[in-house]
């Protein structure tokens, strides 16, 4: 396995309880565990549930029976089988989270509470702790009893009304953007509240919701109501309000452009032979350059047209203007810019697939993150972990004959 790790990554010394499942909390204990933590993943045993485990082992790809997904998502974690519905398990999930420091749950709002696994309750004997909680629509209001997953957190925080072309069904983003970006803001949150820990002592709860990640990231969609009552409406593959930003074709496929910034502009009209827009006083700024919007877009759309995707991107390279294709798996793959930056990095599977799976974002300067254990095979760790809890190898073996394990 290609090993990237820092001897000592920032997060080192920290002890992290994952009893999230798929993608939101996990993604988020990921993130952690690829930055030195130490990630505990608790995950039903095969005794309880058809196959065990978390159930992203079992989606898309598969190699032997396993998700090459998972090598991403549970990369640097140990996995640890237990059946929460039996008070036993239950008793040493307790005993884990008193020694831990950041507890991760995406459980549906209650569940914890109904297992005896409320944070008043941890947190009485481990005052320290942080708990990111992940959900639907949070821990509070009227809508936190109800299932919530990334798409529908992604329409209700906005985003999925504006992608589509006009009068068109609005499309999803094509992975789960919304428990990403929820996962982004849990990692966020629990950093800030470690330091209010080194501050004062204490722990406290991390509550994101995952419509609320969403509309996080909406810009000025509700100011823009608010102000004028203007409903932003799906524009396709321009950026409404900013002009030039679209998606253009060629004679071989499409290329993006962004020449939005006012001297940007005058190059991209230098460079495609329109030095008559460029000049244009009307449009030396972007309130000028939105109001002919089309006519711009037509220019550039008709010297991309008899041209290849590589001669686009050779003459707005050589004139300073941000452009790029639309990448492919494949794309990427094959990228030198993304292997030069380590964000290719080569893991072999617990089956022995060689596989490669993304880099650690973001890159330290001092205390990089890396890839120091590949994902784990179910309940591959519970034997060494919870003899550390002061399970005994006769107790567990008790344990695993009743299923609990």
């Amino acid at each position: 396995m290609t090993n990237t790790a820092s001897p000592a990554g920032p997060l080192q010394g920290l002890k992290v309880l994952e009893l999230g499942q798929l993608i939101a909390g996990p993604f988020a204990a990921k993130t952690l565990a690829d930055f030195g933590a130490e990630v505990i993943k608790i995950e039903p045993p095969a005794s309880s549930t058809a196959s065990g485990g978390d159930p992203l082992r079992q989606w898309r790809l598969l190699h032997e029976g396993t998700s090459v997904w998972w090598q991403v998502q549970s990369r640097n974690k140990k996995s640890v089988t237990l059946d929460l519905r039996q008070p036993e398990a239950r008793e040493i999930v307790r005993r884990l989270i008193d020694e831990a420091d950041i507890l991760v749950e995406n459980f549906k709002p209650g569940v914890m509470e109904g297992w005896g696994l409320g944070y008043d309750e941890l947190s009485r004997s481990n005052p320290g702790l942080v708990m990111l909680r992940i959900s639907g629509y949070g821990q509070t209001g009227p809508y936190k009893d109800r299932p919530g997953f990334g798409v529908v957190a992604e329409a209700m925080g906005g985003l999925r009304y504006l992608t589509a072309e006009p009068g068109r069904v609005p499309v999803r983003v094509g992975v789960s953007i919304g428990d990403t970006l929820a996962s982004l803001h849990g990692v966020i949150g629990v950093l800030m509240a470690l330091q209010h820990r080194h501050r004062s002592g204490r722990g406290q709860v991390v509550d994101v919701a995952l419509y609320e990640a969403v509309f996080n990231c909406m810009e000025s969609l509700l100011p823009e109501y608010s102000a004028f009552g203007t409903v932003r409406e799906p524009a396709g593959s321009a950026l409404p309000g900013i002009a030039p930003s679209n998606a253009y074709a060629c004679t071989d496929g499409w290329v993006l452009v962004a020449g939005n910034g006012d001297s940007i502009f005058k190059r991209l009209m230098s460079a495609i032979g329109r030095d008559d827009l460029g000049r244009d006083p009307a449009l030396s700024s972007n309130v000028g350059r939105v109001q002919r919007v089309q006519e711009i877009d037509g220019a550039i759309g008709a010297w991309t047209a008899s041209r290849t995707v590589a001669e686009v991107l050779d003459a707005l390279t050589a004139a300073n203007v941000p452009a790029g294709r639309i990448y492919s798996a494949k794309d990427i793959a094959e990228d030198p810019h993304y292997r030069a930056r380590g964000m290719l990095q080569r893991v072999i599977s617990a089956e022995g697939l060689s596989v490669e799976v993304p880099g650690v974002v973001p890159v330290l300067s001092e205390t990089p993150g890396g890839i120091a254990r590949r994902a784990p095979r179910l309940g591959e760790d519970t034997a060494a972990v919870l003899h550390q809890v002061g399970v005994t190898p006769e107790q567990l073996q008790q344990l695993r004959d009743r299923g609990i394990v």
